[in-house]
C-alpha cells in the first residue's frame, strides 16, 4: 500500500483482496485546474446546500477536514477520520459491486481519486473525488447514517449477483470513462450507451445484487431526508452535482415516499433522475434495509438461494442447520418436493464453521469439487445432526461402522464410517467415509476409487450468499480490469493555460504577489478566449481589492464568452453571485 494511506489503523484490518483495489492518489497529478474546478464547485455546493442540504452536511465538513479551496488529500482525511472510526482509500473510477460493499462494511470510503474535467462541471457519469469527497465523505459523519452505510456494506456485499451483473457493471464502467475522457468521439459513446441501454432491457429478473445497488442509489447516492413537500439533500450525488442538486429541488423531480419499493425502481447513471425518495430520518434507512435483507437468501436460504448462486456462475457459500459453510462454485442440486436434496460444487471448494476454514478440509482437499446430501434420514423423524450418542449408536453411526444411509428423496450414502467432526454443540457437522459409494435413483454420485467421501451434515439449507465464508480460503487476488481511466497528453495550449491558472492560484495564497493579474487576462483573452473559470478567479480578486477598472474589463470578457458559449452563462453568472456575496458579507 502506498504511503499516503498508512495513517488510518481502520485500513489495517482491510484483507489482501480488497487492497487489490486501492491505487495511489498522486496528488502532484492534480493540476491548478482540477484544483480551480475542485474550488468552484465546493464554493457553490456550500453556498447552496447550507440552505437545502442535511444538517449534517456542514457538520461533516469540519469534522472531516475536507476544504474548500483544495482538492483533499488521502493522507489528511484519514488522519482526521480515524477519530470518527472511518478511513478512505482511493481506486480507479468504477469497482465491482461486491467489493465496493465489502469496503463500507469495513467502514472504508472508496475514493475515485480522479476528477472530472472542467467542461463536465456540473455533472459526470464516472465516479470523482468531487462525488466521493465532498459528497460521501460530509455525511458520514453523523453516528447513525455511517452505521447504516456500514450495515449496509455488512448485507450488501453478500447479494447475489448474476451472470449478466457483471457484463453491465463493465459496460457501465466503460461508458463512465469515455464520456469523462477528452476528445472521445460521439459515435463511441453513442455505441457504449447501446450497449448498457440494450443489456439493461435484457438483464431478465433482477438479482439480489441488482436489487439492493437500487436501494443504496435511491438513498446513499441519491436520497433525499425530511418531509415530501420540504426535504434535505443527503445523498452523495446530489451533494456533489451543482446541477442536480439545483434540479431535484424543483417540482419537476417527483418526490416519493422511501419504502422496500425504490428496490424496484431501476435508474439511469448517465441521466438526472426524474424521481428521488424522501425518508424521514435515517433510523427509516435501516428499517428499509433490514426489510429487505429478509428477503435475501442469506438469511432464507433453501432451494431458492442454491439455485441462484448456480445462476450466479460465481463463488458463493451455502450454510447448513449445523453451521457448516460449504465454498466454491456450485453446479448442480437435485431436489425432491421443492427440498434440495443433493448439492454440488465444482473445482475447487472449502469447508468451513462460523466463517473459519475446517482444518483439512480447504481447496487443496476439496479442489474437484464437493457433493452432499441433505435433509433427513428415510423413516426416522430425528435428523441426524440432533441425535444423542445414544441415537448415533443405536443406528450404527460411529466409528467403524459399515452403513447404508437412505435419506428421504433418494439419496443413498454406503461405507465404512472412518471419522466425524462436530460443531461447538457437540452436533455432528462432517462423517468421513471410506469405501463409499453415494446414488441417486441409477446414477452414481461418488465412486469408492475417488477417495474418502465427507459427507457434509444438515438437515436445511439456512444461508446462501456471495463470496467464501473464509476470505483466507481461496485466492481472491485475481481482479482484471477491462477498461482504465483515459489520461490523454496535453497539449502545449493545455498546458500553458495550466499555467495561468497556477499564477492565479499562487497569488491567492500570497506565494507569489509580484504576478501581474491584467497580463494573466489579456493572455487569456488572446489564447485562450473560451475558458471561462480563471477570468472568474481573477474577478474574485480584483473584486475584493477594489479594482474597479480590472473588474470591468473581465466583466466585459466574460459578457462575450456568454455570447459565445450560452450554456456556461449561469455558471459564470452563479460563480460571480458567490463572489458578490461572500465579500458583502
Amino acid at each position: 500500500m502506498n504511503a499516503s494511506i498508512e495513517s488510518n489503523p481502520v485500513l489495517e484490518r482491510l484483507p489482501k483482496h480488497l487492497k487489490q483495489f486501492i491505487k495511489a492518489q498522486n496528488y502532484e497529478h492534480y493540476s491548478a485546474i482540477d484544483q480551480a474546478v475542485w474550488r468552484y464547485v465546493m464554493r457553490k455546493n456550500v453556498h447552496f446546500l447550507s440552505k437545502v442540504a442535511h444538517k449534517s452536511y456542514l457538520e461533516g465538513l469540519k469534522l472531516t477536514g475536507i476544504s474548500i479551496e483544495s482538492i483533499p488529500n488521502m493522507y489528511g482525511m484519514n488522519r482526521i477520520l480515524k477519530d470518527i472510526g472511518w478511513a478512505a482509500v482511493a481506486v480507479d473510477g468504477f469497482i465491482p459491486p461486491n467489493a465496493f460493499m465489502e469496503f463500507q462494511a469495513y467502514n472504508v470510503l472508496v475514493i475515485a481519486s480522479d476528477i472530472r474535467q472542467l467542461e463536465h462541471i456540473e455533472y459526470t457519469p464516472a465516479p470523482d473525488i468531487i462525488h466521493e469527497g465532498a459528497g460521501h465523505a460530509p455525511i458520514i459523519a453523523n453516528p447513525e447514517y455511517a452505521e447504516y452505510l456500514r450495515r449496509f456494506g455488512d448485507i450488501g456485499s453478500k447479494a447475489i449477483s448474476s451472470a449478466k451483473d457483471y457484463e453491465l457493471y463493465e459496460a457501465v464502467r466503460h461508458l463512465s470513462i469515455i464520456k469523462e475522457a477528452p476528445n472521445t468521439q460521439e459515435k463511441d459513446i453513442r455505441a457504449a450507451e447501446k450497449k448498457v441501454d440494450t443489456l439493461q432491457k435484457n438483464m431478465g429478473d433482477p438479482s439480489e445484487m441488482a436489487l439492493i445497488r437500487n436501494l443504496h442509489w435511491w438513498t446513499v447516492e441519491y436520497g433525499l431526508i425530511g418531509t415530501l413537500e420540504n426535504p434535505k439533500i443527503y445523498g452523495a450525488g446530489l451533494l456533489s452535482s451543482i446541477g442536480e442538486s439545483t434540479w431535484c429541488m424543483t417540482d419537476d423531480v417527483k418526490k416519493l415516499p422511501y419504502n422496500i419499493e425504490a428496490a424496484f425502481q431501476d435508474f439511469d447513471i448517465t441521466k438526472p433522475q426524474p424521481q428521488l425518495y424522501v425518508t424521514p430520518d435515517f433510523s427509516r434507512l435501516s428499517l428499509v434495509l433490514e426489510a429487505f435483507a429478509n428477503t435475501m437468501s442469506l438469511r432464507r436460504g433453501g432451494l431458492s438461494g442454491i439455485n441462484k448462486l448456480i445462476q450466479s456462475n460465481a463463488l458463493g457459500t451455502v450454510e447448513l442447520s449445523t453451521g457448516l459453510q460449504i465454498s466454491g462454485t456450485f453446479s448442480q442440486i437435485i431436489e425432491n418436493n421443492g427440498k434440495p436434496i443433493y448439492l454440488q460444487a465444482t473445482g475447487k471448494t472449502a469447508l468451513a464453521y462460523r466463517e473459519k476454514e475446517l482444518v483439512g478440509h480447504g481447496t487443496e482437499h476439496h479442489n474437484r469439487g464437493f457433493g452432499t446430501p441433505l435433509g433427513k434420514l428415510k423413516g426416522i423423524n430425528l435428523a441426524i445432526e440432533d441425535m444423542s450418542p445414544r441415537d448415533l449408536v443405536a443406528y450404527a453411526i460411529y466409528e467403524e461402522q459399515n452403513v447404508c444411509l437412505e435419506f428421504e428423496g433418494g439419496i443413498t450414502v454406503t461405507g465404512e464410517i472412518v471419522t466425524g467432526k462436530r460443531n461447538l454443540q457437540g452436533k455432528i457437522i462432517l462423517i468421513i467415509f471410506k469405501n463409499c459409494t453415494v446414488t441417486y435413483k441409477n446414477d452414481i454420485l461418488f465412486k469408492p476409487e475417488w477417495g474418502h467421501y465427507d459427507m457434509a451434515v444438515g438437515k436445511d439449507v439456512v444461508s446462501a450468499f456471495a463470496g467464501p465464508a473464509d476470505v483466507n480460503s481461496f485466492d481472491l487476488i485475481t481482479h482484471k480490469i477491462s477498461s482504465q481511466t483515459i489520461h490523454v497528453e496535453k497539449s502545449e495550449q493545455r498546458l500553458e493555460l495550466e499555467g495561468l491558472y497556477q499564477q492565479v492560484r499562487e497569488y491567492r495564497a500570497g506565494k507569489n504577489k509580484t504576478i501581474s493579474r491584467t497580463k494573466v487576462l489579456e493572455q487569456l483573452m488572446e489564447r485562450h478566449p473560451n475558458d471561462w473559470l480563471l477570468p472568474v478567479e481573477l474577478f474574485e480578486l480584483a473584486f475584493k481589492a477594489h479594482e474597479t477598472s480590472l473588474c470591468d474589463s473581465i466583466l466585459c470578457h466574460l459578457q462575450g464568452i456568454k455570447q459565445n458559449r450560452p450554456k456556461c452563462g449561469h455558471l459564470i453568472d452563479d460563480g460571480l453571485s458567490i463572489i458578490k456575496q461572500s465579500v458583502r458579507v
